[in-house]
């Protein structure tokens, strides 16, 4: 998975790590910071947070355009620079009135369009570097690098706004609702590095950052031709698989609002011995660790390559019983702390799933884009199902806000239901995302890649909007209704996937 990839990718993916690891320090604490520090709603809260991702995968439609005159590269320059100073505007504690609530929504909307000029164009950016035809046949496995590097700084991302905040209360003495900001200037910092790693390998992809004067062979190329009916199927295909995915990213991203919500209203507080290893990041990227040694070891033919991978895997093994023989005591469980398992799952999980196609490609049983990211949202409903399941016996949550203020409040749901939802939303992540990526890149008619690529990203955006329906719902119902009404939507885009299946393998 590793060999033969051009080296841009390695400091595209690290760069992109950066960014990403200040976007989710962020996001792990926003919905938090929004009802402690202004006091708002739920359903407020949710209008804010899933108003703010919606613009984050508009943008990037606005960001293409622009690339297409200016170049992906300075388009991405310029994209980390408004982005600092948006987090830089956040980061500044200016209270809880007016002022503040307008200096958020400008720092908002810096962010989400330094976000519109940085995210889509670095992707394409990647793309380009697999154009040159010795590396055309690793494009796959290229994307899948750059995918885990976004997930390995989302991993850190929730122990580094956990820890910045918790040194800010006790070691400099600073308020909950302040302690936010420190979360939100390490995303400062995390910018700052980005750019560096960007400039400091930029020899190494620099000639796909494009720029105003377009090569004249590749607007030589012919274009392949399709009849107004293949395009129109094409089109339709598409805009079919955008309606369902609208209904996964609104599910997803819960795992910011109500599922955040859940975490720190209904979850239990604390975690005893061999319970705490969990909720350590080293922990977790040690067994990242063991599942890449284990098959670097039976995938390599060198005796050499299998001897690191075994003392890799011993060394993991090795870090994992000193922790556990010092699991001891008691630690507290923050809620933004339970985001950082998706990340860890998909990071964890990418090899496995990736072996898993490669095998049944073999066979040739492999499953085509539509038919998985149908199961996606089968898989996406079974997760929410759970939480049903979790939150059997509980308070709504307006009856747990009350109780939370009188003093009387118990929180009884095991940390472990969360910890298995974040697991089975990722299963429906690595079916739906990549795979309805690649399926747009596949069917997009070739006059219109950019557009239907655009497309995608506003089904995103739009999903991310209705995100909002979470802090809706998050009141006076039970939660089991809330759980509900995602479970139900997932289930019912499946089945409309399974209705239209025909049609979409017809093109796939």
């Amino acid at each position: 998975m590793f060999e033969n990839q051009p080296k841009g990718l390695y400091a595209l993916a690290l760069a992109n790590t950066g960014e990403r690891f200040g976007y989710y320090t962020m996001i792990a604490v926003f919905a938090l910071f929004l009802r402690a520090n202004f006091g708002l709603d739920p359903d407020v809260a949710g209008i804010i947070y899933s108003s703010f991702l919606g613009l984050v995968y508009f943008l990037p439609l606005v960001g293409g355009i622009l690339a297409d005159k200016f170049g992906f590269g300075r388009m991405v320059t310029i994209g980390i620079i408004v982005m600092f100073f948006g987090y830089l505007l956040l980061s500044v504690p200016l209270g809880g009135g007016g002022v503040a609530l307008a200096g958020m929504f400008a720092a908002l909307l810096l962010i989400s369009f330094g976000t519109g000029l940085f995210k889509g164009n670095l992707q394409v950016m990647v793309g380009n570097l697999y154009d040159d035809a010795q590396f055309a046949s690793r494009r796959d496995s290229g994307f899948s690098i750059f995918y885990m590097a976004i997930n390995i700084g989302a991993l850190f991302a929730p122990t580094a706004a956990v820890r910045i905040m918790e040194w800010a209360q006790t070691s400099l003495g600073y308020s909950e609702n302040d302690s936010y900001h420190f979360a939100f200037a390490v995303a400062c910092a995390s910018l700052i590095l980005s750019i560096a790693i960007y400039y400091a390998f930029r020899a190494t992809f620099r000639h796909v950052e494009g720029g105003k004067k377009k090569d004249a062979a590749a607007e030589a190329a012919p274009v392949e031709e399709l009849s107004p009916a293949e395009t129109r199927q094409r089109i339709t295909a598409l805009i079919l698989v955008f309606a369902v995915v609208i209904f996964f990213w609104m599910a997803f991203h819960q795992n910011g609002l109500s599922l955040t919500f859940f975490a720190n209203e209904f979850t239990q507080k604390t975690a005893t011995g061999i319970d705490t290893m969990v909720f350590d990041v080293w922990n977790l990227v040690a067994i990242i660790f063991i599942v890449y040694a284990l098959f670097s070891f039976f995938q390599s033919k060198s005796g050499q390559t299998k001897a690191i991978s075994a003392a890799i895997v011993l060394a993991a093994g090795a870090f994992l019983g000193w922790q556990y023989s010092n699991a001891s005591g008691e630690v507290a469980i923050s809620a933004p702390i339970f985001q950082q398992f998706n990340p860890f799952y998909v990071v964890a999980l990418t090899p496995v799933s990736m072996a898993i196609f490669g095998a049944l490609a073999a066979k040739g049983k492999e499953p085509k884009a539509p038919r998985k990211i149908a199961y996606g949202m089968i898989v996406a409903a079974v997760a929410f199902c759970l939480m049903i399941f979790a939150s059997q016996g509980l308070l709504t949550p307006n009856e747990q806000k009350a109780a939370i203020e009188a003093g009387t409040a118990t929180y009884p749901a095991s940390p472990y239901w969360l910890i298995s939802v974040y697991l089975v939303l990722t299963f429906g992540e690595l079916l739906l995302s990549p795979m309805g990526i690649s399926f747009v890149s596949k069917v997009a008619p070739p006059k219109y890649k950019g557009m239907m690529m655009g497309g995608w990203f506003v089904a995103t955006a739009i999903g991310n909007l209705l995100v909002s329906v979470g802090g809706i719902l998050w009141g006076g119902l039970s939660l089991t209704t809330v759980w509900l009404v995602f479970a139900g939507l997932c289930l019912l885009s499946a089945l409309f996937m399974f209705a239209m299946m025909k049609r979409l393998e017809k093109v796939a």
